[in-house]
């Protein structure tokens, strides 16, 4: 299992616009294949970074993941949206596995 991280830099003058963004998403991820784990957008601290977060079983998923992503309409018009608003500055990628696992209970 892979762990994507969105790293995004937001305008803060824009976090209602990031907000329905990440709603948006919220929809649209799961149905396309991946196991959202959330959008977080800032509150206390940097007022400019947010994170997209979900998990993928490997690159090859990733790889249809994305294609379904694409033609998704939901997909479609939250990508257009961005692009429109430019509340998104940057956005970096990682791709993280779990190396703490197995967890154990507390003593």
């Amino acid at each position: 299992m892979l762990t994507c991280i969105i790293r995004y830099q937001i305008d803060p003058t824009q976090k209602e616009n990031f907000a329905q963004y990440a709603r948006n998403w919220g929809q649209a991820i799961p149905r396309c294949g991946a196991d959202l784990i959330g959008y977080f957008a800032p509150h206390e601290g940097s007022s400019t970074l947010a994170y997209g977060i979900y998990n993928i079983p490997n690159l090859a998923a990733y790889e249809t993941y994305r294609q379904k992503l694409a033609s998704d309409p939901m997909g479609r018009e939250n990508y257009a949206f961005a692009q429109a608003q430019k509340f998104l500055l940057r956005e970096d990628r990682t791709f993280l596995k779990l190396a703490s696992a197995p967890h154990g209970s507390p003593e």
